[in-house]
């Protein structure tokens, strides 16, 4: 059965196993940050609440937390912590600090003074009034401020796989990269289902009288450490080497898929973002990664290519692929985008990669320079009535690249204005944004288009990627007649799927195919 017949139950049922390890991940992450948040937050509250000169500048601390991006605030936390689940932790325990102090806070500052008075009057001692009379009282409004944290962690916690931690945000952004509704929702319903769980339960515990349940506020704390402890069941696995994934690697035929079933690999697999795989290997806190051949960090990082000797990668020739509709509407366009044809091969399009990934170089900055060594670069026409050109882009360097060229070609070439929407994710949110008539036209990879779009028939996918023009041919044909969408002329380059591995250990290790790297972890 193909993937776009499988239906979302079937989907959940065949990937039972995978689920359940994500599904504890990610209750154990959300709650590991959230023990560590409560630990830090309650103190905090009740130090403000005593000291309230400090309430301003520790909630504004707070609150500031909680407005950088996720994604931002992961990207800050590698440099110093690293991949895997340290980040992720520190990162969401910052984002559950504000509701869990602030309700601290107010929940104790909210106390009658008359009651405080009145336990003064009975010779309690301020710990005792903090433990036997302000707590009790305000730990409705403090378990609001926990309920609120956790909904909150269960959202952010998607996130976590982008750098190696697990949780449900595998499937969800491996479904969006493989235009795989099916995955997007076994990872989507889980993590909503999470939420409203733990988001019920809290409630129920908040309406418990804690002044007369004093087993409760005990069990509370030792609840937390249990929950926490999920997140290390489905990790403890020992292996000779260690592979970083993508989501969408992950699940491609021409992937992980492809690894297991042609070359029987088996290795220790975590899912990672190619936004930070490369470094990763580099600071060998991975071995194996899965990388693109024409990728700048290549030479960057000392990686090496494993040759691919069962042929599991196809070809990943680049074209722009665009509405024929759009080809109407822009009769210049198609002409336009073709001056790029034929001028880039794999070798420039790592160089022109190694400038933006590496040495930090603008992506505008790059495609100029380019196209002004090619003759190919015209000053901009200015603005005409002639209409505007949508160009769009996933989300890595070397798209941004050939977006900024198209842009640059458009505007000196023709009389139409350019709109860009770069950065849009993987596969799916680009394609959809092209069919949807969001964008005109983007880059796209043949190899991409007979797996992940066209969802191809395994005995189709052999017969043709056995060249690179047999596999043009089919897409461009199959592209026309399903879609009304024209593959023009390829670039030049071919950025395959590869295995990489750091140079010096793939030489120690007498590593140069991945037949090569199966024997290996099969060896004693």
């Amino acid at each position: 059965m193909s993937e776009h017949q499988q239906t979302l139950i079937e989907f959940m049922r065949q990937q039972a196993d995978k689920l359940a390890v994500q599904t504890l991940q990610h209750i154990g992450l959300t709650f590991i940050s959230l023990f560590i948040a409560v630990l830090i937050g309650l103190p905090l509250g009740i130090l403000i609440a005593r000291k309230k000169q400090l309430s301003g500048s520790v909630l504004g601390v707070a609150g500031i937390l909680q407005t950088i991006p996720s994604i931002a605030l992961l990207g800050f936390m590698i440099p110093i912590l690293g991949i895997g689940p340290k980040p992720a932790i520190v990162a969401l325990l910052l984002y559950a600090l504000l509701p869990i102090i602030r309700n601290t806070y107010t929940g104790i500052t909210g106390v009658d003074a008359s009651v405080k008075e009145a336990a003064t009057a009975m010779g309690m001692n301020n710990w005792q009034i903090l433990f036997k009379v302000e707590l009790p009282l305000a730990m409705p409004v403090i378990l609001a401020g926990i309920r609120t944290a956790t909904v909150i962690n269960v959202g952010v916690a998607t996130l976590a796989s982008y750098i190696a931690a697990g949780g449900l945000g595998e499937f969800i952004f491996g479904g969006i990269s493989l235009n795989n509704t099916n995955m997007i929702l076994a990872g989507a319903i889980p993590a909503a289902l999470l939420a409203v769980i733990f988001d019920f339960l809290l409630s129920r515990v908040q309406k418990l009288n804690f002044k007369k349940i004093k087993a409760g506020t005990y069990a509370m704390p030792v609840l937390l450490v249990v929950l926490s402890s999920l997140y290390f069941i489905p990790n403890a696995y020992g292996g000779k080497l260690t592979a970083g994934f993508t989501p969408e690697f992950m699940g491609r035929q021409d992937g992980n898929l492809g690894l297991e079933s042609k070359y029987g690999l088996k290795i220790h697999t975590i899912v990672i973002s190619d936004a930070v795989m490369y470094k990763a290997a580099y600071e060998k806190q991975l071995d194996v990664i899965s990388g693109y051949s024409t990728d700048g960090r290549l030479k960057a990082y000392g990686l090496v290519v494993l040759d691919d000797d069962k042929g599991i990668f196809p070809p990943y020739y680049a074209a722009p692929i665009i509405r024929e509709d759009a080809l109407r509407k822009f009769p210049e366009l198609e002409k336009t985008l073709n001056l790029l044809s034929g001028k880039i091969n794999d070798s420039v399009m790592t160089d022109l990669n190694y400038r933006t990934d590496y040495l930090h170089q603008s992506p505008e900055r790059v495609a100029k320079d380019f196209l002004t060594q090619h003759n190919l670069w015209k000053p901009a026409r200015g603005q005409s009535n002639a209409g505007i050109v949508r160009v769009g882009s996933k989300i890595f360097g070397e798209q941004y690249i050939l977006a900024n060229m198209y842009s640059m070609l458009i505007k000196g070439y023709t009389n139409y204005d350019v709109s860009t929407k770069t950065g849009l994710g993987g596969t799916k949110i680009c394609f959809d944004a092209l069919t949807n008539d969001q964008i005109d036209f983007y880059p796209e990879y043949t190899g991409t288009g007979l797996l992940a779009i066209l969802q191809a028939s395994p005995e189709t996918i052999n017969k043709v990627t056995q060249n690179k023009d047999s596999t043009y041919n089919y897409v461009q044909q199959e592209f026309k007649n399903r879609y009304q969408i024209k593959w023009l002329k390829p670039i030049g380059f071919n950025n395959a799927y590869a295995l990489m591995m750091r140079e010096q250990q793939a030489k120690s290790l007498n590593i140069k195919t991945i037949s090569n790297l199966k024997r290996y972890l099969n060896s004693k």
